[in-house]
């Protein structure tokens, strides 16, 4: 059967998207362009054509699942409810144990990104968009009184250092920590960081 004719911007988004699983697959240094064009049975050359060399591939596919999470934050935030039920969302959806970004991927992509500048300024926009988005929310609810925080931007980061630890420990240590109680971490932690019992954080979840 014939390959649908595809757009350079289809084309390009296609790509993308085989080299995020096949890097969550194999990793970033087994990964190659070959593995990259045959799970989509094209030819090596396509791929080069789109993205000059491998390096240009892995930083661009990280750049799009960063986008792709912060898009999908932003949904979130963005909705009308109050400043904590889109809190309480936006960290549920973050931790390992939600919906958010494939975890493989990232902690692979912080690896890298030690010896990659490339990647690392694509980990470092998303850690900044998404503390940045964090504290704003948290400034709201401060302003509406829905709860108190004297440092938005410090509970900001480090809520986000628990979820990321917590990924690392769910990810690459089966069986370190349960789904359930991580999720039970996460939620004290967010109710101590705001002045709330944990029951008030865990109904707005609901």
């Amino acid at each position: 059967m014939a390959r649908v004719r595809l757009s350079v911007a289809e084309r390009r988004e296609e790509l993308l998207k085989a080299a995020i699983e096949q890097i969550e697959a194999r990793g970033v240094a087994a990964v190659r362009i070959a593995d990259v064009a045959a799970a989509l049975g094209v030819s090596n050359a396509l791929v080069l054509y789109h993205f000059s060399t491998k390096e240009k591939l892995v930083a661009d596919a990280f750049a799009y699942a960063a986008e792709d999470d912060l898009t999908r934050l932003r949904k979130l935030l963005g909705r009308r409810t109050t400043a904590l039920r889109r809190l309480r969302s936006a960290v549920r959806w973050y931790a390992p144990t939600g919906q958010a970004k494939g975890w493989r991927l990232w902690i692979e992509g912080w690896a890298v990104s030690l010896r990659e500048p490339a990647l690392r300024d694509v980990a470092r926009h998303l850690d900044r968009q998404w503390k940045a988005s964090l504290t704003e929310v948290i400034a709201q609810g401060v302003a509406a009184g829905e709860f108190r925080c004297p440092d938005p931007s410090g509970t900001a980061l480090r809520l986000t250092a628990l979820l990321d630890g917590l990924a690392v420990q769910l990810t690459s240590y089966k069986g370190a920590v349960s789904r359930t109680r991580a999720r039970e971490w996460v939620d004290e932690a967010l109710a101590r960081e705001l002045g709330l019992e944990a029951r008030t954080v865990s109904v707005q979840g609901r």
